[in-house]
């Protein structure tokens, strides 16, 4: 029924978005015309959190409804690569339950999470 997932990425500045997807991240795409590039982003996943959790000091939530994380097999690699091909790390590694993560700024659109999983993700193991 459902055969893929179709991810928006609203940018300030939509071409300089495109431009990281495209020459940092090397994504294959498509080009619709007039500049607009649809990306192949591979396998992925879906899942429901709660938008607050914990108590007391690990107590937290968010208004979003929605989030973009990018998944990786080996972080340190991966960021090694992002740097050489000029991206910009928001912040230091933080390790998380679940994985291993860091922000990295895309141009004209914020950061995005990059993550290692610490767990059999479904989107490459099912």
């Amino acid at each position: 029924m459902i055969t893929g997932v179709h991810t928006l990425v609203y940018a300030h500045d939509p071409e300089a978005a495109r431009a990281f997807f495209r020459d940092v991240l090397r994504l294959p795409f498509a080009d619709t015309g007039g500049g607009w590039l649809i990306f192949k982003t591979g396998p992925s996943e879906l899942a429901s959190h709660p938008s607050s959790w914990g108590e007391g000091d690990q107590a937290g939530g968010t208004d979003q409804a929605f989030d973009l994380s990018l998944m990786c097999d080996d972080l340190a690699a991966t960021m090694a690569e992002l740097r050489e091909r000029g991206a910009e790390l928001d912040g230091d590694v933080v390790e998380q339950q679940w994985g291993h993560t860091v922000h990295v700024k895309v141009p004209g659109a914020g950061a995005i999470t990059v993550y290692e999983p610490m767990y059999d993700p479904p989107a490459t193991s099912l």
